[in-house]
């Protein structure tokens, strides 16, 4: 089994951060009182930039190794969409609900899932080497795919590598697509719990809305009583000064 350890897929988001100028959307976070969480820049988000990657490799993939009319072919293609579609409208309806965008994050891991199994039955059935630790390819594989989110990177090779080489590649994507997409959903989890959802958010920005205006009103009438009060004092003093 192809296995990348916790310490493999830090690495591999420590490195896409190096070669990727756009801020981790994770860490932009929502302005206090605002009550519609800021958009996603789901391009910048690592988890689809490989993700994409994926979905065209696959696609090459099943085109040259996978015989025409084979179901696998429309099963991988679709997976693999999947994954990708719901990472950016996860990223779009997360505008208005955290709980919505959690779901398709969760929907996309599950095509990706099931995208790996296709990709290890492929190496399996046709008696292929899996490239685990310990392989002469590993370590090379592993630096390849962690230093590089862009489809231009991995375009070049696609009619280049074997059937063997192209699902092992995909196989790491596999595995640090959906560990990055773990990551990102206990991001959101955390921020639901801390901050609420956008009902909690309606109903904090109502809060303080009229707390504020209670305290606008509150201020008024002691600047109406000190005036008064100051009337009085130079109605008085109007008095004093005519007797």
């Amino acid at each position: 089994m192809f296995v990348l350890s916790k310490e493999d897929i830090f690495a591999a988001q420590t490195d896409s951060r190096m070669n990727n100028n756009t801020p981790h959307p994770s860490q932009v976070s929502t302005p206090e009182g605002q009550v519609l969480r800021r958009q996603n820049n789901w391009e910048g988000l690592y988890c689809y930039q490989k993700a994409n990657v994926l979905y065209l490799l696959t696609f090459t993939f099943t085109q040259r190794f996978l015989t025409h009319g084979d179901r696998t072919i429309d099963q991988m293609v679709q997976a693999t969409r999947s994954g990708k579609q719901n990472i950016v409208e996860g990223s779009a309806d997360g505008v208005t609900s955290m709980e919505m965008e959690l779901k398709l994050l969760n929907v996309a891991r599950s095509s990706i899932k099931e995208l790996k199994e296709d990709y290890e039955d492929h190496l399996t059935s046709r008696h292929f080497s899996r490239w685990a630790v310990g392989h002469a390819r590993y370590d090379g594989m592993l630096k390849f795919c962690r230093q590089h989110n862009s489809i231009d990177d991995y375009q070049p090779y696609f009619e280049k590598w074997t059937a063997e080489e192209m699902a092992n590649i995909a196989l790491t994507l596999c595995h640090m697509v959906d560990r990055m997409m773990t990551t990102y959903q206990k991001q959101l989890e955390q921020e639901f719990v801390t901050k609420g959802g956008i009902k909690e958010k309606m109903t904090a920005a109502r809060l303080g809305y009229r707390t504020n205006q209670r305290e606008e009103i509150a201020r008024l009438k002691q600047e109406l009583e000190t005036a008064h009060r100051r009337i009085a004092e130079l109605e008085q003093r109007v008095k004093e000064l005519g007797g």
